[in-house]
């Protein structure tokens, strides 16, 4: 039988985490994603799966727990929000050139800077361009429904061990807040260590007596050998570039019209194209739900038969310059986002698309 709850996107993680068999989870308060840390406090999960869930001193702390957890080949995670995950950028890059899996959480709030508790979406560019440095890139998965908060706990952990690479849940802060019904996933058993060791014949053991010692490290001094490892990346990249994009497409079969739209503003976009559908207005949406691999291929095909598209944002425009790029200059791109936490509502959304595409 389902087990069905009323929570927020927040505690959805936070159950989703336990009931998938997370070994652990080390994070640090930061508005709007601190219900992640509580509810996990409040579920107590290393007594019931043996979970370890820690408050780290900081950010720096907390990615570089999951670093060392990740290099033992357990399914670890932390989850922040927008000046957390700059703080943790560095640590995400080690986690990259180390080809390990983790899982990262980020529920984003406006910025630049401290700026404000409420959402946005401005972290865009910093999640699907690397946000750290060197050319290394993590799957990031933007939920649209506190559904989506739970579902995407195991699919990210799933990608990031398929393919040995971070992952991340982009989510704003409405995603986050927001409470809606969920179904809970079917609790799994924790992975024993003979289990990981036949899972993850890379992962560092840390027994000096072994036939096989794994040595983790991010250094490499020979160029060549650097220059090895990172085609080995950008190999990897390729494939999850092929074959892991998601997407969603509502009313694009008949579509004259786009909207391009992730997280929560796909939600008001959706009311919005439905209001112009009923004067007769043929608008289509795109919900990209991985951001990276972006689905460039969905947008492009459909930039064929339409006469415009509008890129709909919590932020100044960051999304919109992937659209442009699909596109191809075949049609107007234009964009409508607000921007300090404001959130339009569908009538905001529909206004702009008429002046701005539909002049």
């Amino acid at each position: 039988m389902e087990e069905v709850r009323l929570m927020k996107g927040n505690e959805a993680i936070a159950h989703a985490a336990v009931r998938y068999g997370v070994d652990g989870y080390f994070g640090y308060p930061i508005t709007p994603q601190s219900e992640v840390l509580e509810t996990l406090e409040a579920l107590m999960p290393w007594e019931t799966t043996g979970m370890v869930v820690l408050q780290a001193e900081s950010e720096v702390a907390a990615i570089n727990m999951v670093y060392g957890g990740a290099a033992t080949g357990k399914a670890v995670m932390t989850s922040s929000s927008s000046p957390g995950i700059s703080l943790m950028a560095e640590g995400l890059s080690y986690i990259a050139a180390g080809e390990l899996p983790a899982l990262v959480v980020n529920v984003m709030r406006g910025g630049p800077g401290l700026g404000t508790i409420h959402p946005s979406q401005a972290d865009y560019f910093q999640a699907t361009k690397g946000g750290g440095h060197g050319d290394y890139h993590f799957i990031v998965l933007a939920p649209s429904t506190v559904q989506e908060m739970a579902d995407f706990v195991g699919l990210g952990f799933d990608l990031a061990f398929k393919y040995r690479t971070p992952a991340m849940i982009l989510a704003d802060g409405i995603v986050g807040q927001m409470m809606e019904k969920v179904v809970l996933p079917k609790p799994r058993p924790r992975r024993s260590d003979k289990e990981i060791a036949r899972q993850c014949p890379w992962a560092v053991t840390g027994k000096p007596d072994s036939r096989k010692q794994n040595i983790l490290t991010t250094l490499e001094l020979d160029s060549y050998k650097m220059e090895e490892n990172n085609l080995r990346y950008q190999e990897t990249y390729s494939i999850i570039k092929r074959d892991e994009v998601r997407c969603e497409e509502c009313y694009t079969d008949d579509a004259e019209y786009l909207m391009v739209a992730f997280g929560s503003m796909a939600r008001i976009c959706l009311k919005a194209i439905e209001d112009a559908r009923g004067n007769g207005i043929k608008v289509g949406l795109v919900r990209p739900i991985t951001l990276w691999p972006f689905p460039t291929e969905n947008i492009e095909r459909l930039s064929r038969r339409v006469k415009g598209i509008l890129v709909v944002e919590l932020n100044a425009g960051q999304m919109i310059e992937d659209v442009r790029m699909a596109a191809m200059g075949r049609i107007p791109v234009a964009h409508f986002g607000r921007l300090g936490g404001i959130v339009p509502n569908p009538q905001e959304v529909l206004d702009a698309f008429k002046e701005r595409i539909l002049k």
